[in-house]
């Protein structure tokens, strides 16, 4: 079911979806004698390209969502757990580890890190599945962790958790009813807390990696398309598939996923058959 869901969101996310009508024009122009229909699918693709890689339209559809929650404040409670879920990873040993880790997890990871070092004595939850690799990446983020300071008895990884929901229903055996921050981007912080509350837990948010701003004034920023405006129009796009996606589950797949017990950054990570 996860790798079904992973394939039909690739082609529901706009760029892909605008190249295919764009393909589906020019079969149309040049193997029929539909000219109209097929300028129509033409126009439609590079309008659309363009316009969801335009700031205006592309920070006006992110900008809510990652305003639903505001960057995280310590209260006086004090917090036993800071969970940073994983986003992507490569092995590569000519790159710097911190390299090796996608943007969007060395945002939340270093998110996570400066929460833990307000609340001494907390653990940092470090999620993530290998999606191919030998190597998790949740242990690939224990790796950077460590190497920026972080005492590796204060780590617990969870490294079979391929999704949201089976990182919520993870953490819920290792946190219980302790003090829980959750750790992840801006865009998909209501996502993900819909689904920790499912699992009964009622963490607090600290969202990070925030890509839409509405202060960029100069214009020859503001109104040329931009590969990075696509990218916040697809984190809009992503979320909002994973929404759907989240009612749709409770029919399709209301099983519980498999639960495994948290390893460390020394012990070898136990992979579910």
């Amino acid at each position: 079911m996860f790798e079904l869901k992973k394939i039909v969101s690739t082609f529901l996310m706009p760029l892909p979806a605008l190249l295919l009508l764009g393909l589906f024009g020019l079969l149309l122009l040049w193997f029929t004698r539909r000219k109209g229909l097929a300028s129509f699918f033409i126009g439609f693709a590079f309008l659309g390209i363009f316009l969801v890689s335009f700031q205006p339209v592309a920070t006006s559809l992110l900008r809510p969502l990652e305003k639903a929650y505001p960057p995280y404040v310590p209260s006086d409670r004090t917090v036993e757990f800071v969970m940073v879920l994983g986003s992507g990873h490569v092995i590569d040993n000519k790159m710097p580890i911190t390299s090796q880790l996608s943007r969007t997890s060395l945002m939340r990871l270093s998110e996570g890190i400066r929460i833990h070092r307000m609340f001494p004595g907390s653990k940092m939850i470090l999620s993530g599945y290998g999606a191919g690799t030998e190597i998790s990446q949740a242990r690939m983020m224990a790796k950077v962790a460590l190497a920026l300071g972080v005492n590796k008895n204060d780590i617990l990884l969870l490294e079979t958790a391929k999704d949201t929901w089976e990182e919520a229903f993870q953490a819920a055996t290792v946190v219980g009813d302790k003090k829980l921050v959750i750790v992840t981007s801006a865009s998909h912080m209501t996502r993900a807390m819909n689904e920790f509350h499912e699992v009964g837990l009622n963490p607090a948010a600290a969202p990070t990696n925030f890509l839409a701003s509405n202060k960029i004034e100069e214009p020859w920023h503001r109104y040329r398309p931009q590969a990075k405006f696509l990218e916040q129009t697809e984190r809009y796009w992503h979320e909002r598939l994973g929404r759907w996606w989240q009612q749709l589950r409770k029919v399709v797949a209301p099983k519980d996923p498999e639960i495994q017990a948290p390893s460390t950054p020394d012990e070898p990570a136990q992979v579910s058959a």
